[in-house]
C-alpha cells in the first residue's frame, strides 16, 4: 500500500512538471513577437540610415537651376542657348496624347498601376545586375526618375536606390500620377541644355510641346535614354534610329498601329537639327562675353537679340571653308577668318577660324596680326587731312630712309605716279614717303581715331602696317570711309530682355560721332575704288560699286583684303596660327576672292547702291594707262591671281613684318 502511495504521488509530480501544449503556443507567440518588434525596429534603424541624408523635400517646388541665355538672331530665329533653358510648364493634359504614350511604352509602361515602386521591374533589373556582377539596369519607375531627377545625385549605389524609393513613396502619397507625369516632363533632361519637353521641342523643332507629331513625339521620348547620343542636332542618324525604337515600342504597347508607326517613320518631322550642327559659336561666344556687361549677374533668364544675319553668317562659313578645303593645302595656310558689318558697325557675320570644334580661339577678334599695306588708308588718310589730293604726283622709285630701304613688290618701281595709282598699286616706296612727309605720329593718330585699339608703335615702318591689328578692329575702322565718316563701336546686341520678358538693356546711339570730314572720306572712296577697278582687288571685283583694300605681311604670313559696299563692311584674313609663311598667298588672290563670292552671295537680289560721291565712276575714269612692258606681265599676274602688292622692305628691322 505505501509503494502505490508513492507511485501515485510520483505520477501527481511528474504531470505538474511538464508544460501544458497552450504553454508552448504562447511562448512560441511571445518570441516572434519580440523578433518581430526587434526586426521593425532594425527595419526602421536601416530605413532611418538611409533616409538620414535625405535632402529637403521642399525642392520639389524649386528648380533650384542656372539662369539660361538664349541668342536670337536679327531676323528673330533662335541662335543658341546657354546654361539650362526650360520651356513653358505644361500639364498632361495639355500635352498631345502620343507624346504621354511614348513615354510610358518607353520608360513605364505600369505607370498608373504601381505605387511609385514596380517590384516586377526591381526584380528584372536585380536580376541583370547579379549576372552582370555589378548595377547595369535600374529598374526605375517614372516617379523614382523624378525623385533622382528633383533630389538625388546620379550615383548608382544601393543606397541611393533605396533612398530613391522613399522618395518615390512620398511623391506618390502626396501627388497624383497625372501630376508626377508632369512634374517628370517639365524636368528631364533631354539634350543640347534644355530640360523639359518644351523647351527640347522647340530647340529640336522650332514649335511647342503642345504641336508635336507623332514622330516628334517619339523622338522627344527616345531622348530620355541618352540624351546626348541621341539628340538630332548631335547626330540626325542615330536620333532616326531610336525614334523607330521608340515607335515599335508605341506598336507593343498597343498604343499605335504598325501602319500608323511606319506612316510616321516617312512623315518624319520638322529638324531644326541641321541649323544647329552649323551654329555660329564664334560670334555667339563674342556676345556672351558682354551680356553681363549690360545688365549684370541675375538668377532670371535672358533673351538677347543680335545683329547676325543667319543667311550671311551661313555663306561666309560655306565660303572660307570652302576655300580652305580647295587651296588651303597646296598654298600652305590652315586657318582664315571673315567678318561682315553694316555700316553703322552692326556685326552680321563672324568665322573665327576653319573649325569651332577644333579650336575655339577668334580669329577674327581675339588674334593680332600684321596688316601689311591694309594699313596704308590710315597713311594716305593723313596725308588728304594734310592737304594732298588723290591727282598729286610723287615719284615711285627706290628710296633710303637712314637705315631703312623700302622696296616695292618684285622691286618694280612706276616712277611719276599719282597718289590714287600709287595707293591702287599699292606702292611702298609712295606709302614711305607720305608717312615721312605727315609723321608716323599722325598716322598713329588716324588709326586710333578711326578704332584701331591696339598699340601703334609711330614709327615709319607703320607705313607699310607694322603693326599687329585685328580684323575687328580693321573692319570697323573700314566702316568709317562708308557711313560718310562717322566713327563706329562694333557691335552685335541691340536688345536684352528677361525672363518675363521686361526690357532690361536697348541700344540707344551709333557710335563716336564724325571723325573724318566727308571731303576726305570721297576722296578716300575715290582712291580705294580703284583698287578693286584696276588695282590689286580686282579679285573682288563684282557687279555693285565697291570699295577695299588689299594687304600681305612679309614673308606671306598673313593676307588680307577689307572693303566696303554701300550695304556691307567684310575683311577677310587668311595664315597660320604659328605665322608660318604661306606659299605666295597675298591679299589680291584668296582674302580678295573669298570677300567677292561672300559679297556677291549675300548680298543677291539686292539692287546696287553707289557710294559715297559715285567712287566708282571717279575712280574708273582714273584708271592710267598701261605703260610700255607692262602689258604682259599683268596679264600674266591675273591669270596666276597675284598682284604687285606684296611687301619687300628691303633694311627695315628683321622683327617687323612690312606689308601692303
Amino acid at each position: 500500500m505505501a509503494r502505490g502511495q508513492r507511485k501515485k504521488k510520483q505520477t501527481k509530480t511528474t504531470r505538474k512538471k511538464a508544460p501544458p501544449r497552450r504553454s508552448l503556443i504562447v511562448r512560441l507567440g511571445y518570441w516572434t513577437a519580440v523578433a518581430g518588434v526587434w526586426g521593425v525596429l532594425a527595419l526602421a534603424a536601416l530605413i532611418g540610415w538611409f533616409a538620414y541624408d535625405l535632402p529637403s523635400l521642399d525642392k520639389i517646388a524649386d528648380p533650384n537651376r542656372k539662369p539660361s541665355i538664349t541668342l536670337m538672331a536679327a531676323d528673330g530665329s533662335r541662335l543658341a542657348a546657354f546654361g539650362e533653358v526650360y520651356g513653358e510648364t505644361l500639364t498632361v493634359d495639355e500635352l498631345p496624347p502620343a507624346l504621354i504614350q511614348a513615354v510610358l511604352a518607353v520608360e513605364d509602361r505600369r505607370f498608373y498601376e504601381h505605387p511609385g515602386v514596380d517590384p516586377l521591374g526591381l526584380l528584372r533589373a536585380m536580376v541583370a545586375n547579379i549576372e552582370a556582377g555589378g548595377i547595369v539596369q535600374g529598374g526605375s519607375t517614372i516617379t523614382q526618375q523624378l525623385a533622382k531627377n528633383v533630389f538625388l545625385t546620379p550615383e548608382r549605389s544601393y543606397k541611393r536606390k533605396v533612398q530613391e524609393a522613399l522618395l518615390a513613396f512620398w511623391l506618390e502619397s502626396r501627388l497624383t500620377k497625372d501630376q508626377i507625369l508632369s512634374l517628370y516632363l517639365n524636368r528631364v533632361y533631354l539634350g543640347a541644355g534644355t530640360y523639359g519637353v518644351d523647351a527640347a521641342s522647340r530647340r529640336y523643332f522650332g514649335t511647342s510641346a503642345k504641336d508635336v507629331n507623332l514622330y516628334e513625339a517619339a523622338l522627344l521620348a527616345g531622348l530620355l535614354k541618352a540624351p546626348s547620343r541621341y539628340n538630332p542636332a548631335n547626330d540626325p542618324a542615330q536620333a532616326d534610329g531610336r525614334t523607330h525604337q521608340v515607335l515599335l515600342a508605341m506598336v507593343d504597347a498597343e498604343f499605335i498601329t504598325a501602319e500608323t508607326a511606319e506612316a510616321a517613320l516617312k512623315s518624319k518631322g520638322r529638324s531644326q537639327a541641321a541649323a544647329g550642327g552649323r551654329r555660329p559659336r564664334y560670334f555667339a561666344d563674342w556676345v556672351l562675353d558682354q551680356v553681363y556687361d549690360y545688365v549684370g549677374k541675375g538668377q532670371q533668364d535672358l533673351v538677347v537679340l543680335t545683329t547676325l544675319d543667319p543667311k550671311l553668317q551661313a555663306i561666309a562659313g560655306q565660303e572660307l571653308r570652302a576655300a580652305l578645303d580647295s587651296e588651303g593645302s597646296k598654298r600652305g595656310v590652315e586657318q582664315g577668318a571673315f567678318l561682315a558689318m553694316s555700316p553703322d558697325g552692326a556685326v552680321r557675320a563672324m568665322v573665327g577660324g576653319r573649325d569651332y570644334g577644333a579650336s575655339q580661339f577668334n580669329r577674327a577678334v581675339q588674334a593680332l596680326r600684321q596688316p601689311g599695306s591694309a594699313f596704308k588708308p590710315f597713311v594716305y588718310l593723313a596725308a588728304l587731312e594734310a592737304g594732298w589730293t588723290p591727282d598729286d604726283r610723287m615719284v615711285d622709285g627706290p628710296i633710303r630712309i637712314g637705315n631703312w630701304a623700302p622696296k616695292n613688290y618684285g622691286d618694280r618701281y612706276y616712277g611719276d605716279v599719282t597718289l590714287r595709282e600709287a595707293y591702287a598699286r599699292s606702292l611702298n616706296s609712295v606709302s614711305a614717303q607720305l608717312t615721312q612727309k605727315v609723321g608716323p605720329e599722325q598716322v598713329a593718330e588716324v588709326g586710333r581715331r578711326l578704332g584701331i585699339t591696339s598699340q601703334l608703335s609711330p614709327h615709319l615702318s607703320l607705313a607699310l602696317g607694322a603693326s599687329e591689328v585685328s580684323l575687328l578692329d580693321l573692319t570697323s575702322a573700314y566702316a568709317v570711309f562708308a557711313n560718310q565718316g562717322r566713327g563706329v563701336w562694333p557691335y552685335a546686341i541691340t536688345e536684352i530682355r528677361g525672363s518675363n520678358g521686361k526690357v532690361l538693356y536697348r541700344r540707344e546711339g551709333s557710335g563716336p560721332g564724325r571723325v573724318v570730314a566727308p571731303s576726305s572720306v570721297n576722296r578716300m572712296n575715290n582712291l580705294m575704288t580703284a583698287v578693286v577697278e584696276w588695282g590689286t582687288g580686282k579679285a573682288a571685283r563684282s557687279k555693285r560699286p565697291s570699295a577695299g583694300k588689299t594687304g600681305t605681311s612679309q614673308d606671306f604670313r598673313d593676307a588680307w583684303f577689307v572693303g566696303y559696299t554701300a550695304e556691307l563692311v567684310a575683311g577677310a584674313w587668311f595664315g597660320n596660327d604659328d605665322g608660318r609663311p604661306m606659299k605666295g598667298v597675298t591679299g589680291g588672290s584668296l582674302p580678295a576672292r573669298l570677300w567677292g563670292r561672300v559679297m556677291a552671295r549675300g548680298l543677291e537680289g539686292l539692287p546696287p547702291q553707289p557710294l559715297p560721291d559715285g567712287g566708282v565712276v571717279v575712280a574708273s575714269r582714273a584708271e592710267p594707262k598701261e605703260e610700255e612692258g607692262g602689258f604682259i606681265g599683268r596679264i600674266l599676274k591675273s591669270l596666276t591671281g597675284e598682284s604687285d602688292e606684296r611687301t619687300s622692305a628691303g633694311a627695315a628691322p628683321k622683327e617687323v613684318d612690312r606689308g601692303r
